[in-house]
């Protein structure tokens, strides 16, 4: 079973099941719009991706939704690697000039938008965690030309130090 929230179609909630009376459960609470949680608590085998439902589709609280489900998903991961990534997720989240783009990842890569989905703009590098606990800036996906740190706060200072003047408020990315 799959939830997305009707805007960006990003996912809510999640979740598998033998039980065919579990997922009525589910889709009728879905149906009736109840909270999220309360989904989770009528079916129990419904993950909830840490994403919360905006209405309005306001651009700051859709990319605060966001951070929040990179948050969880940073958290849940089994990877081996999941410390550094989960502790430049957290770095990036408790920097203002970052925290007010909106987040996305691609192959493990942090990016940041001036817009909201579906159409992003990118703005600023990428940052990367990597298995050996150092932590790369670059001005792609796959690079580190702007530096290789020891620690998660020395790269999001220097991705804060590339991000473009002028940045304001996340807006619609329609």
């Amino acid at each position: 079973m799959r939830g997305t929230e009707p805007y960006q179609g990003m996912c809510l909630v999640d979740g598998w099941t033998h039980d065919l009376a579990e997922v009525a459960r589910a889709a009728r609470a879905w149906r009736d719009g109840v909270p999220l949680e309360e989904v989770r608590r009528a079916a129990p085998f419904v993950h909830l991706t840490g994403r919360f439902e905006v209405p309005d589709n306001d651009p700051v609280r859709l990319a605060a939704s966001e951070w929040q489900g990179l948050r969880r998903k940073a958290d849940e991961m089994e990877y081996e690697w999941r410390e550094p990534y989960r502790t430049l997720v957290e770095a990036a989240h408790a920097e203002p000039a970052l925290r007010a783009l909106y987040p996305f990842t691609s192959h493990w890569v942090l990016r940041f938008s001036a817009t909201t989905r579906p159409r992003l703009t990118l703005v600023g590098p990428c940052l990367t965690a990597n298995s050996d606990g150092t932590y790369a800036v670059g001005t792609s996906m796959v690079a580190s030309d702007l530096g290789l740190f020891a620690t998660a706060g020395e790269a999001v200072a220097c991705a804060v130090r590339h991000l473009p003047a002028g940045l304001g408020p996340v807006t619609p990315g329609e």
